[in-house]
């Protein structure tokens, strides 16, 4: 079993930045891909930014040139930082290894909002 811890959310004006952190537990982290999902209200959970084990990255459209991932895999982390916030960023993040669906954390609120 694995665990998702998610923290570094907040409430930020639009234009602005924020930097999320999730700690993975688990042998399993360095051979994964592991993914940034969201959920806004009354939205499906959507993959928003990925990373593999080495390091290749994949983001939403929707995201794209305003978010970057990364991983420290000796701290067994992966990190989203996001800049140039919109109003429509706001939503639940989590983080995930891509295509488990399972062992979801709590995620971390982000509100991008005036």
């Amino acid at each position: 079993q694995v665990q998702f811890v998610e923290s570094g959310g907040g409430l930020v004006q639009p234009g602005g930045s924020l930097r999320l952190s999730c700690v993975a537990s688990g042998s399993i982290f360095r051979l994964s891909t592991m993914g940034w999902y969201r959920q806004a209200p009354g939205k499906q959970r959507e993959l928003v930014a990925s990373i593999t084990g080495n390091h290749n990255t994949d983001y939403a459209d929707s995201v794209k040139g305003r978010f970057t991932i990364s991983r420290d895999n000796a701290k067994n982390t992966v990190y989203l930082q996001m800049n140039s916030l919109l109003p429509d960023d706001t939503a639940v993040y989590y983080c995930n290894i891509v295509g488990l669906g399972k062992y979801w954390g709590q995620g971390t609120q982000v509100t991008v909002s005036s």
